[in-house]
């Protein structure tokens, strides 16, 4: 046989749970945004990681080219040397003029060929400077991250036990709230920044939103017949004997 909980426990209980709840919300909020900036970091350090070796490939490839177009040039001054040596042994007007046209073209495919290496050169100078950019961003950032990473472990060392033990306490607190009151608390939690969904009247206004509540309203509030929600926020409100009962025994 179930045991009839009043309303007047329903909200003690409710209110404990907001208490603890809100310890826990406390030490998130220790933790900033560290854990956001830390996934953030992360993803950039990433991303930096795989642009230095997308640029690498691109360094190489271009020292590639660079060789191989002074292999083309190379090979250009030896024939140029070759069609020089063999215009000493012809024997006809047309043979020294076809060599001739040869030394021409091999000296034209060293002058492409060398003004070729000159640009990808200057190219090769711009990609080192955007590789060393890179390579030393992504050293900061590296650095950073794992300055945001001790920090944080910091944090997490000092606050885990705690936090445990809060959310030991909570999920305890949970077990004696009927589902219906939990799913409507947990709702309100989630919609409000400060996870604030039990809130006490203040100076005749809602301790959450602070809109005023109206006298009657209040009075209900003060009697426990039923559970009562602010109007404007839907937060459970709880008068000053749910919130504070050591100052009524008192």
């Amino acid at each position: 046989m179930s045991v009839e909980i009043s309303i007047a426990d329903k909200l003690t209980r409710l209110w404990n749970l907001q208490q603890i709840d809100s310890q826990i919300d406390e030490l998130q909020i220790l933790k900033g945004e560290l854990p956001m900036e830390v996934a953030d970091l992360e993803d950039e350090v990433a991303g930096l990681d795989t642009r230095i070796k997308k640029l690498k490939v691109a360094f190489k490839e271009s020292e590639q080219d660079i060789a191989r177009m002074q292999t083309t040039a190379k090979e250009a001054e030896a024939n140029v040397k070759r069609y020089q040596k063999q215009l000493e042994e012809v024997k006809n007007n047309r043979e020294y003029e076809a060599l001739q046209k040869e030394i021409e073209l091999a000296k034209l495919d060293i002058q492409l060929s060398e003004k070729r290496v000159r640009e990808a050169k200057a190219a090769l100078d711009s990609k080192k400077e955007t590789l060393n950019i890179a390579e030393a961003k992504f050293e900061a950032k590296q650095k950073e991250l794992e300055a945001k990473k001790i920090e944080l472990q910091s944090i997490i060392e000092k606050t885990e036990a705690e936090e445990s033990k809060l959310r030991g306490q909570s999920e305890k607190a949970r077990q004696g709230i009927e589902e219906r009151l939990l799913n409507a608390y947990d709702k309100t939690r989630r919609t409000y920044r400060n996870g604030i969904a039990v809130a006490t009247v203040d100076r005749n206004s809602c301790g959450g939103c602070f809109n005023r509540v109206p006298p009657q309203i209040k009075l209900e509030i003060g009697v426990h017949k039923r559970i009562i929600a602010c109007e404007h926020c839907g937060r459970v409100l709880v008068d000053h004997t749910i919130a504070h009962p050591e100052s009524v025994e008192a």
